[in-house]
């Protein structure tokens, strides 16, 4: 049999299928599983291969929370999808506990065909909206990790100053909050113009890994990163339990504080690009 035929075909008849009109639908080709929420944009994708890899490139780049925070003992994220970023939590960080918050049940219930682990003592799926669940103040997660979306992008309630207080006031004191971004997105200036009146100078954005994505990191405590050679020999040390490309974070996150300042006084940043 013809793998690249059938894929091809697979996505084909993909293409040719009613719109999505944003139940989420997934696409099974050869290679992985694709979860949309219509025609165009891919939400998540697992290899067959290696279901807790992280393909995306933006997904892989969120992961750099771990060059400040590389043991951390709770994360909470707010958005499953095909559940990428949890299953690698979940295998490479045994000592985490990992909350996630997913608001609509029809992803939920796709968790079996990505291999998302059942919940547990160190793992839960949630169904509840992320904007609200941040308001609770029941634990204090050292990691927050926001990639919410539907069909028409990201919700109103994912990007306010009002969302960022609750995520600040519930992080741990030294926590940290990770923010996906999709790079075509006009309200971007307008995130970070809400997120820097809660977070101050303590925040860097800039261009995920291989992908139309900006990632945004904010953090409590000093604003003030570690140094760039810092950085890049905790990502030297990480690549030992971890197979990402935390070097190329390391930089990007020193360089991002700049774009962040940048993007405010109205100099828009270059586009997509894949490095």
């Amino acid at each position: 049999m013809d793998h690249s035929r059938a894929s091809f075909d697979a996505y084909m008849n993909f293409l040719a299928g009613p719109s999505a009109n944003g139940v989420p639908v997934v696409l099974e080709t050869q290679h992985g599983l694709s979860l949309h929420f219509d025609l165009l944009a891919t939400q998540s994708f697992m290899s067959r291969l290696d279901p807790d890899k992280l393909v995306l490139g933006y997904t892989r780049t969120m992961m750099g929370f771990l060059l400040l925070r590389s043991a951390p003992v709770r994360i909470s994220m707010i958005g499953l999808g095909g559940g990428s970023l949890a299953k690698y939590c979940y295998r490479h960080l045994p000592d985490t506990k990992v909350v996630v918050v997913e608001i609509d049940p029809a992803v939920i219930a796709l968790r079996d065909a990505f291999h998302i682990p059942p919940d547990s003592e160190r793992f839960e799926v949630v169904c509840a909206d992320g904007a609200e669940y941040v308001k609770g103040h029941d634990a204090r997660p050292d990691v927050i990790l926001v990639d919410g979306f539907l069909a028409h992008g990201m919700p109103a309630q994912l990007g306010n100053a009002a969302f960022y207080s609750a995520c600040r006031a519930r992080l741990a004191d030294d926590g940290i909050l990770v923010a996906n971004f999709v790079a075509d997105d006009p309200h971007i200036p307008y995130y970070l113009e809400e997120v820097r009146s809660v977070f101050e100078k303590s925040l860097s954005i800039f261009m995920a890994e291989d992908s139309c994505n900006y990632t945004l990191f904010a953090w409590k405590g000093a604003p003030g990163l570690p140094s760039r050679d810092t950085l890049l020999a905790r990502a030297s040390d990480l690549t030992t339990t971890h197979p990402l490309n935390l070097r190329a974070a390391a930089r990007r996150l020193k360089q991002g504080a700049k774009l962040a300042s940048d993007w405010a006084s109205g100099q828009k940043p270059a586009g997509c690009r894949n490095d």
